[in-house]
């Protein structure tokens, strides 16, 4: 295997996590996601910190 196949097989892999990248970020489950983010802009800090919290859905509310 030469440095020009393994350049392409880089490629190759490369635009194919793209796509799935692509194909995740786009799915229709997400678009309540995509339209909750899209208000951001028009909301206090506040109320964007209380949707958008670093915390996942599960844990919020738990005290360790």
């Amino acid at each position: 295997m030469d440095v020009n196949s393994l350049r392409i097989a880089v490629t190759v892999a490369g635009f194919a996590l793209f796509l799935l990248l692509v194909r995740y970020t786009w799915q229709r489950q997400r678009a309540a996601d995509h339209a909750q983010a899209a208000q951001l802009p028009f909301m206090g800090e506040d109320r964007a910190e209380e949707t958008f919290s670093p915390e996942p859905a599960s844990n919020k509310g738990v005290t360790p």
